[in-house]
Order: structure tokens, then sequence, then C-alpha cells
């Protein structure tokens, strides 16, 4: 549990508390500043609870990658690639080249000159 949805229930309790005080005694700012209050409270809890969210997420993603790394799937496909590469050095080579140099292609911007910004007539 993260730490601003501790304070944040906390404040909303302290808000709800202080408006109904506030409406017990018909003190209207006392009464404003309690729901002000909780209504602050409401949002840093939310947040805290937007924060276990994501980092729960991450771990999730974390340990999911982390099986996938370790899977037989990935290390016999690893295998495999590295023994064409032993047995084809030549022909991988050229494949890897050809892959960078397409790569190099769709990567490459033209060149672009900034607009001038007074023109000679």
């Amino acid at each position: 549990m993260d730490k601003d949805r501790i304070a944040g229930s906390a404040q909303d309790i302290v808000g709800k508390l202080e408006g109904t005080v506030g409406d017990i005694a018909g003190d209207a700012h006392s009464s404003a500043s309690g729901r002000f209050r909780e209504a602050a409270g409401k949002v840093q809890n939310m947040y805290g609870q937007a924060k276990d969210t994501a980092r729960d997420a991450a771990d999730t993603i974390t340990s999911s990658a982390k099986q996938a790394a370790n899977s037989d799937i990935v290390r016999d496909g690893s295998q495999a690639v590295a023994k064409v590469v032993q047995d084809n050095p030549l022909g991988s080579l050229i494949i890897a080249g050809a892959i960078g140099f397409a790569l190099a292609l769709l990567l490459r911007r033209p060149a672009t000159r900034p607009a001038p910004r007074w023109r000679m007539r």
C-alpha cells in the first residue's frame, strides 16, 4: 500500500469530520475547508491507487519477461541461430549487412534546410 493512499485516506476522514463539525456549528468557512480537505484526500488516495496499479503492472511485466527469457523456446531458438551462423558464417555476414543497409535506408532522413528569413530580390 502506497503512502499516498494512507495520507489521502487520513486527509479524507479529517476533512469529513471538519466539514461535519462546521455544518453543526454553522461555520461556513470550516465546512468549506473540510469539504476541500476531503476532496484533496480523495484525489491523493486515487493517486496512490494509480501508483500501486502501475507498480503491480510493472512487476507483472518484469516477471513475465524473465520467464520468457528463461524459457526453452528462446534458448532453443538462440542455439539454432548460433548453429546456422557457425555452419555458414559468410552467408550470415551478408544477410546481416543487407539488414543493416536496409535499416540505414529506412532511417535516413533527407537533409532539410531551414526556411530563409529574408529573400534577396
